[in-house]
């Protein structure tokens, strides 16, 4: 979302009471009734996708239907459009007395951006035609050069300062529209706005230098190192890229069966750059003078405000590290190595991945190419209608695109459809590999929603991207299991850009706190390990048979296997990320850091000479907010035990569900959230145990067995 700072990673919240005012908007829509262009969801995913390029010739509309876009040249009139717009409601805004007004022209200001600027984000990484991502990149940084103009225009900051020093006029606000005009006025001070002319100043050449080695240092986790050739072992250098006499490491390589090949590419892609490493420095220490400047403690505090976790210091990594069992699950990869490779037993950071998947092929047989054939795309598009169906009255349709709305004509148009609310928004399919296409499983907001003054409600549009093979004359697109639990991840993601009914943009759906956006995506992965959930639409594509249920509970025991240490890799990195975003200066290197760090939190040696945190790319989006993967499982973990454990289509569950949860997207504080969901506050001590139990290799075969 972009707001007065440029785009938006987690939310910031205060509470409200919801159910109410939820129900009175709802009531004032407008119902959209059932149209006659929709079909059912499989078909849409049955007809064959070829992979070709569009026809760009003749007569044809824009993209996401956007008129002026049915062209590259149209970016430039789309942004100059809403530049204009942004002006006029500036000018509004500074002229309107304060009051509830005030805070809805901000959020038409801050969607008249976003509807370009996202849009925008979107076409310039995933547009086959290279004219159309140039015209959306150029678009995206005229739109930021706006976005540091209206940063640093102080009138516009005096006029939401008004009504928020207005104590009277603040109580008066429903709490969604207070919280909205205090996450504006966040926006505004996290960027130095309340400071005087010469701080003002400082702060935003310090977010132009974070951007900068923001920008850098992540094209820098990618890089790949070199080496002589003739510093390798010769029996493995077959294995690696050979440029004249060097040899090219891009990658871990954590899945190669040969020990030595693992070792070198461990060492070799992890040996330390020393300009990586300034960047990261200058990066971390400009983060904490930026958030220093604006009145925080360190940058955890900062990035932390409205989270879940609100604040850092809770102290969970070590009472994690202490009940997971990570060093049985390390004397069992140990063991399997002893098995394989006698003569070098010891484990070392490059096993795991490695020797965890052979235990559970070995365990488990759970070779993927026994699952696919039961999990055609179109089944699994109708197996995801008929949970949503069932849990929330939602069922999912295909439309066909008209010309010019779609950028490949494999991508596949989807109406969100409530049984007794009509259309609620429009799912974009971009599954299918293609050329150039990023090799990343996503979901991106295209339109928020949002109430229109009018009294309508602004549909919310989203795209998916998967990189699904595609179906050929014979055969259909076949899911392996880890395909099938990303569609339904993402989709978690669809959904609550769906259902969400805020009644501002700048908080809809997925535009919540970080720690909180993953709880609905974590949550349907729970559903699709659910043999009652997978039992309704995994098919064979040629028999018709079901998929037996023991092959379900095979797949579900697998993934407990070497989960404790997987998790304590997780946590590993989380109290990596916090201690880099603590107290500066730093007491030692980063490197020196991340040595203790991992021998304290993760248990296997540093390895000497290599620099891992140089290649963590996640430091730049998830800064301080790492641990968020592990606080959105422990939350979707709670609800999945507490609310659909015992019946995953209990409806009653999936309305509150909705209502305590997805309708608030960033509107609500996010534990008065999942306090609705669960009817009780959960403390950090449940959330640990929620993650330690989740570990317990008998719980899915319990789960299996009581039905």
């Amino acid at each position: 979302s972009v707001h007065f700072k440029g785009p938006r990673g987690a939310g910031r919240s205060r509470g409200s009471p919801a159910a109410a005012r939820l129900g009175g908007l709802r009531a004032g829509l407008r119902v959209r009734r059932v149209s006659t262009r929709w079909s059912p969801v499989g078909a849409a995913f049955t007809v064959q996708p070829q992979g070709r390029r569009l026809d760009w010739s003749g007569e044809r509309g824009g993209l996401f239907g956007v008129p002026e876009l049915s062209a590259p040249e149209g970016f430039r009139v789309a942004q100059e459009k809403a530049l204009r717009k942004t002006e006029q409601l500036v000018r509004r805004v500074c002229a309107t007395p304060p009051g509830p007004r005030t805070v809805l022209i901000f959020d038409e200001l801050s969607d008249s951006l976003c509807r370009v600027a996202d849009l925008a984000d979107f076409v310039k990484i995933a547009h086959p035609e290279a004219a159309f991502r140039e015209a959306a990149e150029e678009a995206c940084r005229s739109i930021g050069t706006m976005v540091e103009k209206l940063n640093t225009n102080v009138e516009l900051y005096q006029s939401l300062q008004r009504l928020l020093a207005d104590k009277k006029l603040v109580e008066s606000l429903d709490p969604e529209t207070r919280r909205v005009a205090e996450l504006f006025m966040f926006d505004f001070e996290i960027s130095g706005i309340h400071l005087d002319r010469e701080k003002r100043k400082r702060a935003v050449d310090l977010n132009v230098k974070i951007l900068d080695l923001s920008s850098a240092f992540l094209m820098g986790t990618h890089l790949p190192n070199t080496i002589e050739k003739r510093l390798l072992p010769e029996r493995i250098r077959h294995h690696f890229k050979l440029a004249g006499d060097h040899a090219v490491v891009d990658s871990l390589r954590a899945e190669a069966p040969d020990d030595l090949v693992r070792e070198a590419a461990y060492k070799i892609f992890l040996y330390p750059n020393a300009g990586q490493l300034k960047r990261l420095e200058e990066l971390l220490s400009s983060r904490d003078l930026l958030a220093k400047l604006v009145g925080y403690p360190t940058y955890s505090h900062r990035a932390l405000q409205g989270t879940i976790a609100q604040s850092p210091g809770e102290p969970v990594y070590p009472t994690l590290k202490d009940k997971t069992g990570t060093m049985k699950d390390f004397e069992m990869i140990r063991g399997m190595k002893m098995k394989l490779n006698p003569q070098n037993s010891e484990l070392m950071p490059w096993d795991p991945p490695y020797y965890s998947g052979l235990i559970r092929a070995e365990r488990f047989n759970i070779e993927p190419s026994l699952y696919c054939p039961f999990f055609s795309l179109g089944a699994c598009m109708e197996g995801l209608s008929l949970l949503f169906n069932r849990l929330l009255g939602v069922s999912l349709y295909g439309e066909q695109p008209a010309k010019g709305e779609v950028w490949s004509e494999d991508v596949r148009k989807l109406a969100v459809v409530h049984e007794s609310e009509g259309l609620l928004g429009y799912i974009y399919c971009d599954f299918f590999q293609r050329a150039d296409k990023p090799h990343q499983d996503c979901h991106f907001t295209i339109r928020g929603g949002r109430l229109k003054e009018d009294g309508d409600y602004q549909l919310p549009v989203v795209v998916l991207m998967l990189n699904l093979p595609h179906s050929s004359r014979n055969l259909p697109t076949l899911l392996t299991p880890g395909m099938m639990e990303n569609l339904f991840h993402e989709m978690g993601h669809a959904m609550h850009s769906m259902l969400g009914r805020t009644r501002y943009q700048h908080v809809t759906g997925t535009r919540c706190p970080t720690d909180f956006a993953e709880v609905p995506s974590i949550l349907m992965e729970y559903f699709a390990s659910d043999y009652r959930v997978v039992h309704q639409f995994a098919r064979h594509y040629q028999t018709g048979q079901s998929l037996p249920r023991n092959m379900v509970s095979r797949l579900c025991e697998s993934k407990k296997v070497c989960a404790a240490a997987d998790m304590q890799l997780q946590v590993f990195y989380a109290a990596l990320d916090q201690i880099y975003h603590g107290e500066h200066p730093l007491r030692s290197s980063t490197t020196d850091i991340l040595r203790d760090t991992q021998e304290r939190f993760y248990g296997l040696p540093y390895v000497p000479n290599t620099a891992w945190q140089l290649r963590f790319s996640h430091l730049v989006g998830y800064g301080a907010k790492y641990y968020s993967y592990l606080m959105s499982r422990a939350v979707a973990s709670m609800v999945w035990r507490e609310c659909f454990r015992q019946d995953p289509f209990n409806r009653a569950a999936g309305e509150r569900y909705r209502r305590e949860m997805l309708a608030h997207g960033g509107g609500r504080e996010p534990m008065l959230m999942v306090q609705g969901m669960l009817q009780k506050r959960p403390s950090i001590d449940d959330f640990v145990n929620t993650l330690v139990s989740d570990l317990d290799l008998d719980f899915e075969t319990f789960l299996m067995d009581s039905t």
